[in-house]
């Protein structure tokens, strides 16, 4: 081999490592370090809970969610519900407003954003510990039961729980973006088992009341608010039997949007975050590397590995190259006209990476997202 297959080789494998580092590598790192054990306490220590969450057109879900409330306040009666809705035009906000016995509503000027709604809700709450979910997540009965005897530990500031997603066998997307999820949950165990967990998602986390921080509209709310624990000297853990529950998004275009949101968010969040995130421990800062930025950058990785095993081609044999290139089209082809089995599965997982990436590019650009619509598919 001469200097250049050597380069482009290198550049081939180093992509290929750094593609699944966040799912492979990094786990088994994880599971070397030493443990830190999660101490959780009996009975609620006397603290008070507040529940929040913001609504959007989400009829669809409302009625098995206010249900699903009113089995959590028959359970713990001392639960405080706070609901934002964003300006909604399908009718959620009446529904909300209906079941007034259970839930305060508080009513959006219009399209503000979710980490708006968090905030004017946060700031009304009066419970100790604030639990953050969302319109379409329904939490197990005794979920407020096992989530604040972790709180008796005073070094625990903030605790995810968990979240199982029903529907993934509904299509080729909802069975990749399960796998996915399984993949985050046993990332946050082992993250919560070695010290903190690098930030929640929306569906069921905690904090103490005293460190909800202050923070713009534009960023994820769910992860600056729980890296606030973090960042406050505080353990954000995870609990395996605080349990809540999702329906998968079935169709591609509502994943794909969802993820170029989400990454468009990501990124404006990290830079907002900068300061304090270079201020964390040396750990932490490791774990955020690995489970945050080397997994944004997946679709680049992707792309350049692509690019340098087609140069190896063409160093090969030209002809060799031009049938990787057709072989390539080909699959995509394919891949983008199935809806099951492993070509479409694979076809899903390229997808999300590219739709991370072009949100990442987004939020390079400058772009900020603040509003969010549900999913359809999930319905």
């Amino acid at each position: 081999m001469n200097g250049t297959s050597w380069a482009l080789t290198l550049v081939l494998v180093g992509c290929f490592v750094l593609t699944v580092w966040p799912f492979l590598i990094y786990p088994l790192i994880l599971g070397l370090l030493p443990k830190r054990p999660i101490t959780c306490g009996t009975g609620e220590g006397g603290l008070s809970a507040s529940l929040l969450f913001c609504a959007y057109n989400e009829t669809g879900s409302l009625r098995d969610k206010i249900a699903n409330l009113r089995t959590l306040k028959a359970r713990y009666p001392a639960l405080e519900i706070l609901a934002f809705d964003d300006g909604s035009t399908d009718g959620s906000a009446d529904l909300l407003s209906e079941a007034s016995d259970v839930l305060t509503l508080v009513r959006g000027p219009g399209r503000n954003g979710k980490a708006h709604g968090m905030k004017q809700l946060a700031a009304l709450a009066t419970g100790d510990i604030l639990v953050f979910t969302d319109a379409n997540v329904l939490l197990d009965e005794d979920a407020i039961d096992k989530l604040l005897p972790y709180y008796v530990d005073g070094s625990v500031g903030g605790v995810l729980g968990s979240l199982r997603y029903d529907g993934a066998e509904s299509s080729a997307s909802a069975s990749v973006g399960a796998l996915y999820w399984r993949i985050e949950e046993r990332l946050k165990d082992l993250e919560s088992s070695t010290g903190n967990v690098m930030g929640a998602d929306g569906s069921i986390f905690s904090i103490r009341r005293a460190l909800y921080p202050d923070f713009p509209d534009h960023v994820l709310d769910d992860l600056t608010v729980s890296l606030a624990v973090v960042f406050a000297g505080k353990r954000l853990i995870k609990a395996k039997d605080v349990i809540a529950r999702e329906m998968m998004v079935s169709q591609r275009v509502d994943e794909y949007r969802r993820k170029v949101r989400i990454a468009a968010r990501s990124w404006n969040t990290h830079r907002y975050l900068r300061p304090q995130l270079a201020r964390m421990s040396a750990l932490d800062r490791f774990k955020y590397l690995s489970r945050k930025i080397v997994r944004w950058f997946g679709g680049a990785w992707i792309g350049i590995g692509a690019l340098a095993a087609l140069g190896l081609a063409w160093l090969i044999a030209p002809f060799a190259a031009i049938a990787l290139i057709t072989a390539s089209i080909g699959f995509l082809m394919i891949g983008l006209m199935a809806r099951r089995g492993p070509v479409a599965a694979i076809m899903d997982m390229l997808l999300a990476y590219m739709a991370t990436l072009k949100g990442i590019g987004l939020a390079m650009k400058g772009q900020i997202l603040t509003v969010w619509n549900p999913a359809k598919s999930r319905d």
